[in-house]
Parts: structure tokens; sequence; C-alpha cells
């Protein structure tokens, strides 16, 4: 049997100076081009923050603590006949080692909360930094 759905972590990563990162999907994959909060699926042996602190290395080429990992909302699809559906995870993380890059591709930038809402976005990104900017 297999799972119905797929547990996917992200992370917003921000700067002292206000601004957060986003990563631009390489040409190739699903949603070429759009903008999205770095991250990626969670492995059936690991717990989701372990999934974001590996992600985050092997992306980004940054080093995090889990102690510097807050949750911060989720948003998921609704599952159809032909595909599972998604639980994407958010985490906010505002202290980690190294500098940020792109490392699977694509690009990566420095946004103000206004910029990260109006770059184009997956429906997913688009309701998380729906609620992670909802204050700014």
């Amino acid at each position: 049997m297999s799972a119905r759905w797929i547990p996917v972590v992200a992370a917003a990563l921000a700067r002292s100076d206000g601004l957060w990162l986003m990563h631009r999907r390489p040409e190739g994959k699903h949603h070429a081009g759009l903008w999205e909060f770095p991250g990626g699926k969670v492995e059936a042996s690991e717990m989701p923050v372990d999934c974001l602190l590996r992600e985050l290395h092997e992306e980004l080429g940054i080093t995090v603590q889990r102690h510097a990992c807050r949750p911060r909302a989720f948003a998921e699809t609704a599952p159809d006949d032909a595909d599972r559906a998604i639980v994407l995870m958010l985490y906010t993380v505002s202290e980690w080692e190294g500098d940020p890059i792109p490392l699977e591709g694509g690009e990566i930038g420095w946004f103000t909360p206004a910029e990260a809402l109006a770059l184009p976005k997956p429906p997913l990104d688009v309701e998380l930094a729906a609620k992670l900017f909802q204050n700014f």
C-alpha cells in the first residue's frame, strides 16, 4: 500500500536586513522558472527538520542547526486519481553557516516580503508566502 501523501519541507531563510531567500527552479524541472522556498521531499526514515537540514546543505551549501529551524506554516494539495497529495511544511531559519549558493541549478535571490509575494511561484509556495508575510 502506498502513501496517499508526500511530506515536503521548505525553508524561509531570513537575513538580519529583512530580506528573504527564494530559489528559482531550473529549466527541465516541474514548475521550471518559478520561485520557491528551498527544500525537498522527506525520506521515510527522516524527521522533517532533519530533512530540512540535509536539503539546505545539498541545495545551498549551508549548515543549519536544528535550534535555528522554527515551524511556521503548512499548505497541502488535495489528492486526485493521478497524483498523491503534497503536504508542504515551512520552517523559518534565521541563522546558518556559509553563504547560500544554488548548487543544484536555478538561481537564488534575496527579496523584501512585498517582492517575494509578487514573484511567480508554484501554488503551495503562493499560499505559504501569504501566511509567512501576512503581518509585513
